[in-house]
């Protein structure tokens, strides 16, 4: 059993970066390489592209990525643990393969599947999908009426360290997964290099502490952590991405490529840690209940953070499955207005197209962009804008009628009032969520070798 290893993070979701993860593998020197690609609705989505094509639905980005790491990866030996698979987790695999027989090299592929539970929908009568109840046993997370009312596209369930753990004694260079809890990607290498039991909770706990700080990518390294002002953080344009020193003591060094941009300290590590962490006593994945209350921090030189003292209990009896659904469609509108009165005349603007809309629309909403659309309120803000962009949105049942708000918006050019320019209108199809938990014993994972 190794005494260390060194795990690092590419990509903290879908449409992160490419070049980060190059330079983690080419000048990391890492042992593995984790690519976090997934959320709610980007699996969603990801399982509208493979019901359209079902050689699809694995991440848009992946061959992209594929492309330039694996030479790096085969040349340096890291092996690649990604949930690009996203729905699709065997194609993605297939993809792969067909990667690197064009790049005439040879690479052993394992996809982790069994967390979509789609073949667990049956159709009713009104032509709308549900989960057939006596198959599985479902209890919602929040009472969600839209789960009666709107057709589901996709029900993905949190699956843990499990099947990552046979693909890692398969010797295989890459796995591919689909929805596995995040934290899971970096604590299943801990557990296979180390040797670690699946019960032991406190060192779950500690690993799954160190997967959450890495998870996130630049995150951890300064990027969203950023503020010009109070949060200076230098070379921005070449924000490296973390990689974490883990010890099998369950403690860790953050820190991140010399001479790359962004910074690794007690705020930046701070922050992360409380990132999306609801009861910091009891934060659940389907590995352990991690407790981040105990967690010790130590900046023991320039980008490079000590972790260590997590703890942790048993794992839930139940898993998270995200649920995808069709939620409509979301129509928008938005035209500009600049010089003297540019706010007098947008605010005419909007209230002219609330009076022909409201009776259609009863959730239209109005912004004046740079003046009051995140905090709805200008905050009796007594500087008068030189510029304002005026939105307009609204849900709508069909494309059809989403399409009205940017029609009306359009029309202000000759209905005025006057000076409106840069006129865009947007139909956008929605996906909605909702979690619902599921007892584990219904999830299996399984592992299928390229």
């Amino acid at each position: 059993m190794k005494n260390k290893i060194r795990i690092g993070c590419g990509a903290g979701f879908s449409g992160d970066r490419l070049e980060p993860a190059l330079v983690l593998a080419e000048q990391g020197n890492l042992d593995y390489l984790v690519l976090e690609c997934l959320a709610e609705r980007t699996i969603a989505l990801a399982q509208k592209r493979k019901l359209a094509d079902p050689t699809k639905g694995y991440d848009p980005f992946l061959e992209r990525r594929i492309e330039g790491l694996l030479p790096i990866l085969v040349k340096n030996n890291v092996r690649l643990i990604t949930n690009m698979g996203a729905t699709n987790p065997v194609a993605g695999a297939e993809k792969i393969v067909e990667i690197a027989s064009k790049q005439g090299i040879s690479v052993k592929v394992a996809a982790v599947i069994g967390d979509e539970l789609s073949d667990k929908l049956v159709e009713m009568s009104n032509g709308i999908s549900k989960f057939n109840n006596e198959d599985f046993a479902i209890t919602l997370i929040s009472n969600h009426s839209s789960l009666s009312t709107s057709p589901l596209i996709s029900a993905n369930a949190y699956m843990g360290v499990e099947g990552i753990l046979e693909a890692l004694q398969s010797d295989a260079q890459i796995i591919i997964t689909g929805r596995i809890a995040d934290p899971s990607l970096f604590l299943a290498p801990m557990i296979h290099e180390f040797g670690w039991a699946t019960d032991d909770y406190n060192l779950l706990g500690q690993g799954t502490i160190v997967g959450h700080l890495l998870e996130c990518a630049g995150q951890i390294t300064g990027g969203y952590f950023a503020d010009p002002i109070t949060k200076p953080v230098t070379n921005m344009d070449t924000l490296g991405h973390p990689f974490a020193d883990v010890f099998a003591d369950g403690s860790a060094i953050i820190s991140k490529v010399a001479g790359t941009g962004g910074v690794v300290n007690l705020a930046t590590v701070k922050e992360q840690l409380l990132y999306e962490v609801i009861n910091p006593y009891a934060y659940l994945t389907p590995d352990v209940s991690a407790n981040f209350t105990t967690v010790q921090l130590e900046e023991i030189a320039d980008n490079q953070v000590k972790v260590w003292a997590g703890t942790g209990q048993e794992k839930p009896s139940t898993l998270k499955v995200s649920v995808g659904y069709q939620a409509g469609f979301l129509g928008e509108g938005e035209i500009s207005y600049a010089g003297e009165n540019a706010l007098a005349r947008a605010q005419l603007a909007g209230d002219t197209l609330e009076k022909r809309l409201k009776a259609d629309f009863t959730d239209l909403r109005t912004d004046y962009v740079g003046l009051s659309a995140i905090h709805r309120t200008d905050f009796n803000h007594q500087i008068e804008p030189y510029e304002v962009r005026l939105r307009l949105a609204a849900n709508a049942e069909t494309a059809q009628k989403a399409a009205i708000i940017g029609e009306e918006v359009e029309a202000l050019y000759t209905n005025g009032p006057a000076g409106g320019g840069g006129a865009r209108k947007y139909v956008t199809e929605l996906v909605g969520i909702v979690s619902v938990l599921i007892d584990r014993k219904k999830v299996k994972p399984e592992v299928i070798l390229f």
